[in-house]
């Protein structure tokens, strides 16, 4: 059965032992502000009597998956293995927060996490748990995945009530503002951010569908970097840039010190807009990475294949790309989605996945159509595809951190994935997950389909 080692590994045996001893809370997952998207800018919300001077929060998600067996006539390193048993992963993250001064905060999480993904993350450009990237072991680890100082300054004087939730005291927020944010982050906890598809945890668990795929954004191998982020937010648009470090090797988990020729910058401007009185947001985000990158054309030209890359390394090399990031309410309970991205494919992939190009697009249903509060289903599509000089390196025989078959015989990967999210007591969710795999790794001669199911817990206590 696909789900029958469910409860039986010890590594989660050990996880839910350590979960019960936890401080915890309740509240939303997103950490950021778009334009015009004050926290909870609800008028008919109850007022906040008292400030907020200390938050605790507490989430753990739980994910089992597998994909059915498909035929292939070669495997190689990278390769997602044609028949395997189901794989778990488990991250656990407690979110404390406290206030410093008038509008600034300081925030605090250290997060647990084991598990492997399907083949150990590898075989699948647009992966299938979007939980594993902040996995670097099988055995559960505790790191700090977060901690970072949180400065607003008020441009105007009207002030917004904000609820509490995870990274978010209680309080008032000014509504226009000035926002710094320094530390250790996700930058995706501030850009590229959407309503409909964005959270692993309770959303679409795809990793294109987690944010903008070919965005191959300043992370270390959990997802996290250190740096600076300013925000303009005023009633109806907003401009975000930060300057972050990136990790000293593809996908490593350190991060490069010689932050003169080794950092990324990332810009967006957001706009709310209105149809028929539906709320809908634009966000356009560019990037710019440089660090110490192979480079695909000199290693084809140098006959240097498999993980060889690396002699091509030179802080000389870059990235640079956009993403269009747009949501669109549809009705009162249907929501729509879709982003475009892109970057010049011309170095390798330094620290998200082998996307050179990506596009998709999908729905949201709210379950309060079915009158099921705080549940929700969606269905979305997904093509990512190569640059020219990245297709070519995996066609001579090389390697990334996570594509290699040995060979390319070349295709789009397509992914279409089903989700339904259901409450089932209080803060805790079980959601039922579909994924279908077309060409993974952008290779026709494997499957060419894969068929992925999952099971995922999520709590929020």
């Amino acid at each position: 059965m696909l789900f029958n080692n469910y409860f039986s590994t010890r590594k989660l045996i050990i996880l839910g032992a350590s979960l019960t001893l936890s401080i915890s809370g309740f509240g939303q997952n997103n950490t950021s502000l778009s334009a015009g998207e004050s926290a909870d800018t609800d008028t008919t919300a109850k007022p906040i009597c008292k400030v907020e001077k200390l938050g605790y929060h507490f989430q753990t998600t739980v994910i089992s998956q597998r994909h059915l067996d498909f035929s292939a006539p070669y495997s190689s390193t990278n390769s997602l293995q044609t028949s395997e048993k189901q794989r778990l992963s488990v991250t656990s993250t407690l979110y404390m927060g406290c206030r410093l001064w008038k509008n600034a905060e300081i925030y605090f999480n250290p997060e647990l996490s084991g598990g492997q993904g399907l083949s150990q993350t590898r075989g699948i450009a647009g992966f299938t748990n979007g939980e594993t990237f902040r996995i670097g072991e099988a055995q559960p680890v505790v790191s700090l995945s977060r901690i970072f100082i949180r400065q607003h300054i008020p441009i105007g004087a009207s002030t917004d009530v904000v609820e509490d939730g995870q990274n978010q005291l209680a309080g008032k927020l000014p509504t226009e503002r000035v926002t710094i944010t320094f530390g250790k982050y996700s930058v995706t906890d501030i850009f590229d951010i959407n309503s409909y598809s964005h959270d692993p945890r309770t959303q679409f668990m795809n990793w294109s569908l987690m944010s903008g795929g070919a965005w191959d954004y300043p992370a270390n191998t959990r997802g996290y970097t250190y740096g600076l982020t300013a925000e303009l937010i005023k009633k109806n648009w907003s401009i975000k840039g930060a300057v972050t470090m990136t990790p000293e090797t593809a996908n490593g988990p350190y991060m490069d010190m010689n932050i003169g020729n080794a950092h990324s910058e990332t810009l967006e401007f957001d706009k709310n807009v209105n149809i028929n009185n539906k709320k809908g947001v634009v966000r356009l985000i560019g990037f710019y990475t440089q660090g110490n990158m192979g480079n695909y054309a000199d290693a084809i030209k140098n006959r240097i294949y498999s993980f060889d890359i690396v002699s091509t390394r030179s802080y000389a090399h870059s990235k640079g790309g956009f993403v269009v990031n747009a949501e669109q309410e549809l009705g009162k309970y249907v929501g729509w989605f879709g982003r475009l991205s892109w970057n010049d494919g011309k170095n390798e992939t330094w620290a998200f996945t082998e996307i050179d190009q990506s596009f998709h697009t999908g729905l949201h249903v709210d379950g309060a159509i079915l009158k099921l509060k705080q549940s929700s289903a969606g269905v979305a599509v997904v093509v990512n595809g190569l640059s020219d000089d990245h297709k070519k390196y995996l066609q001579s025989g090389g390697y990334g951190f996570m594509l290699g078959d040995g060979k390319l015989n070349y295709g789009y990967e397509c992914i279409g994935e089903l989700y339904v999210n259901y409450l089932f007591r209080a803060g805790f969710w079980i959601s039922g997950d579909y994924q279908a795999v077309l060409n993974p790794g952008y290779n026709q001669d494997r499957g060419p389909l894969v068929h992925v199911f999952a099971l995922r817990g999520h709590l929020e206590i």
